[in-house]
């Protein structure tokens, strides 16, 4: 009972690298930490990135952050860095999500707290989500516009561009860091039958949001060549109001147009529970749709 009291924060730090050894560099700083856990790493050389997925009680998560991104910036050097993803740093985002007991607000504090931190050691913050000051700044695509090479010019002169916390310009090697509050993501990339970028793009503009796509997706249309073949990269930032089978029935709609089917599919980090039954209750039709509901899972019942 004393544990289901406990506040307890998700955090999905994403590092500008795929290289294994730095990675575990990076992930040794979270993982020493007490009262924390990790449950999700990957990497993949295609976006050259790394997505760390951890829990913990709320003091120990900032704690751990600070100490994984000071570490990522020892280690990572932005001046040489080649990848699919878009990104303005070395420690691109940190994101703060309420998991059980803790409130947004309380996860807005908790960046403020990150974002002081980074600031004295020069790195520019920039607020988003939740914690974002500006209202186009909730939306990370308008942050990360023109990327690291663009951007490390624009922060010096163009006064919209200016961070939140710290200086105005990059760190010399790390660049800018992304930080705020907000509700959980599912990234969910779909895995095409095709070599054709080409198609994959047109598949990602057709699903996304901005271009009259469904109204909580993000899409990326890119090049996996470890796998040889295309990806329709997509970050759901609602899964209540957009459930997973939507976006997989979209993509195959359209990529029906090229003649492409889905050869799979791949889940980034973790989902809750509920995003899995909700379109489980989509392709098993069931009648009773209510039977799919946590309570009625038999592993349900193993706790007494």
């Amino acid at each position: 009972m004393e544990q289901n009291k406990k506040k307890i924060v998700e955090s999905v730090p994403n590092y500008s690298l795929s290289d294994g050894e730095k990675i575990e560099k990076i992930v040794n700083e979270i993982r020493n930490t007490p009262n924390t856990r990790i449950v999700d790493i990957e990497y993949d050389s295609d976006y050259n990135r790394a997505v760390i997925t951890f829990v913990g009680t709320p003091e120990a998560v900032l704690k751990a952050n600070i100490d994984a991104a000071n570490k990522a910036i020892e280690l990572i050097d932005m001046n040489s860095h080649k990848g699919q993803h878009p990104r303005i740093g070395a420690v691109d985002v940190v994101p703060f999500v309420p998991a059980q007991n803790i409130s947004m607000n309380e996860c807005i504090e908790l960046s403020l707290k990150f974002a002081e931190a980074m600031a004295n050691v020069r790195v520019p913050i920039y607020l988003y989500e939740e914690s974002a000051r500006k209202m186009e700044r909730k939306n990370i695509d308008n942050i990360r516009r023109g990327e690291y090479e663009e951007l490390k010019d624009l922060i010096r002169t163009d006064l919209d561009r200016k961070p939140d916390f710290g200086p105005s310009e990059f760190h010399p090697t790390a660049g800018a860091i992304i930080t705020g509050a907000r509700n959980p993501l599912i990234s969910f990339n779909i895995n095409l039958g095709s070599k054709d970028v080409k198609i994959a793009k047109k598949i990602a503009k057709a699903i996304h949001l901005r271009s009259g796509g469904l109204v909580n997706i993000k899409a990326m249309g890119t090049v996996l060549a470890n796998r040889d073949c295309v990806q329709v990269g997509i970050s759901n930032i609602n899964y209540k109001k957009t459930p997973l089978y939507r976006q997989v029935e979209l993509v195959r709609i359209e990529a029906a147009r090229y003649g492409v089917p889905i050869v799979g599919t791949e889940l980034i980090g973790v989902l809750p529970l509920q995003a899995v039954l909700n379109s489980l209750e989509y392709y098993l039709q069931l009648e009773s749709p209510e039977k799919l509901q946590e309570k009625h899972l038999l592993e349900h019942f193993f706790d007494f």
